[in-house]
């Protein structure tokens, strides 16, 4: 049996290869979008794509079932009682799905979604007995699904489920049995997954937190604590996983922007996301325009602060960037990308347009301010990381509130942003900047740099999880 594990950074989506090349058949459980990996491993093995599994309706990527359907033919399955909008596959709970050596049988495991599987796979050419556990978003490395996506009205049907699920539908299966999530550390589907890629059955029933809340009562008390902010994008996201993603070749023409033609789209009303550094786009941007950097996490940010149906332009460093942040933003399915600045913004100064800054205080700067009241200082951190201290003075919002209009800055007074490392104080205060308030500032560095200048941090007892 063929088995790879292909993992896309920053999302923390996990996808899965499973075949035979002696049968010459290839299996893609919960693709992405883009879906050349799984095409260059079918060529270079052998294998012909026969089915696309999705474990579930997605609510943080696009699926690249319909890409991988196009190009290949092959089927797509997901549970029978998946609301979907095209036609596909039916799986009940017992179905057995194979491929060669490969064999997959479907389990039923509502929870995080009610129409949610996983999949218990055996390699018939080593053994009849299962060897691992394809979970899906049901059962994470060191955290479990988070059953809210779905909406209050059905949460705690969900929590039963999840339960269920756990306990008595995976209560049946051996210690021994592999398990590979459909997400890793960077997802927002859970709370606290562990970086590594995969763990065992039973050492997750050892050392999980969800574990350790058998008793149902105890478990609901447990799952209905806070959860990570939910992006914009995932109703979104949603959606076109119903309805079956539109093709990556329908999307708008990649296109190199003159300033001019730059400037007349911003005029139509398209969004500007600046994808430099911090330093760079603090030194000049263009007036309206987002901060949000190319690292890892990008399209999470993206999703908390941009509408999916925005049309989005960007400014790069050059067009690979450009190309790259395509890829990033077509997975949370935001399509509607209708070009980048060529010659970046050399070419918007050389044109002589208006450029706005963002000014970039450093530890020193904002502690000698802080003494003189000279500003408001803001904390975007998450709940989780302002409760290990903030500095004395700030504000607490996370970033979600303060851009969904919970903090208004004071028009006659500064206000300094600061997070972890300077990169989401950038996105506040960009998007402060676009809402035309006042003077705004961020904090270089963060609370890294803060603290490493050997500045202390008081309790923040207001940040509640």
């Amino acid at each position: 049996m063929y088995f790879k594990q292909i993992t896309v950074q920053g999302l923390g989506c996990l996808s899965y290869v499973l075949g035979c090349p002696a049968k010459g058949e290839m299996i893609v459980v919960d693709p992405k979008r883009d879906v050349a990996d799984y095409l260059d491993i079918a060529r270079e093995e052998g294998m012909r794509i026969t089915r696309v599994i999705d474990t579930h309706t997605h609510a943080d990527h696009v699926s690249g079932a319909h890409e991988l359907r196009s190009i290949t033919g092959c089927e797509i399955c997901m549970h029978e009682s998946t609301a979907a909008d095209f036609p596909f596959t039916p799986l009940a709970e017992g179905d057995v799905v194979e491929a060669g050596a490969a064999r997959l049988e479907v389990l039923h495991t509502p929870g995080h979604t009610p129409n949610s599987i996983s999949l218990l796979v055996t390699d018939k050419a080593r053994s009849e007995e299962p060897w691992m556990l394809l979970t899906g978003d049901l059962l994470f490395v060191g955290d479990v699904g988070r059953p809210d996506l779905v909406g209050d009205a059905v949460l705690e049907e969900q929590v039963k489920n999840l339960h269920t699920s756990l306990f008595t539908k995976l209560g049946r299966l051996p210690d021994h049995l592999e398990v590979f999530p459909a997400h890793g550390a960077g997802s927002l589907c859970g709370r606290g997954m562990s970086s590594k890629p995969n763990s065992t059955l039973g050492f997750e029933r050892r050392a999980n937190p969800a574990f350790r809340h058998p008793e149902f009562e105890d478990f609901r008390a447990f799952m209905t604590q806070s959860y990570p902010s939910r992006p914009k994008s995932f109703s979104h996201i949603i959606a076109t996983n119903r309805a079956g993603a539109p093709l990556l070749d329908r999307c708008p023409v990649d296109k190199a922007l003159t300033p001019e033609a730059f400037q007349k789209m911003m005029d139509g009303g398209a969004v500007v996301i600046d994808t430099r550094d911090v330093a760079a786009f603090g030194g000049f941007h263009i007036p309206g325009a987002l901060n949000i950097g190319f690292e890892k996490q990008l399209a999470n940010w993206v999703g908390m602060v941009v509408a999916p149906d925005s049309r989005i332009l960007l400014v790069t460093e050059n067009r690979a960037a450009y190309d790259a942040m395509g890829v990033e933003l077509h997975r949370i399915g935001y399509d509607n990308i209708y070009g980048y600045l060529a010659g970046s913004m050399s070419a918007w100064l050389l044109s002589g347009r208006p450029v706005e800054k963002l000014a970039q205080l450093d530890v020193r700067e904002v502690r000698a301010g802080l003494t003189k009241n000279a500003f408001a200082l803001l904390d975007v951190r998450t709940a989780a990381e302002a409760q290990e201290g903030r500095i004395e003075g700030a504000e607490w919002m996370p970033l979600d509130k303060a851009i969904s209009g919970g903090y208004a800055p004071d028009p006659d007074r500064p206000v300094v942003v600061y997070c972890r490392s300077g990169y989401r104080a950038n996105i506040v205060a960009s998007h402060f900047q676009r809402q035309g308030h006042g003077e705004v500032l961020s904090m270089a560095g963060g609370v890294l740099a803060w603290t490493r200048a050997g500045y202390p941090l008081a309790p923040c007892p207001a940040c509640v999880i």
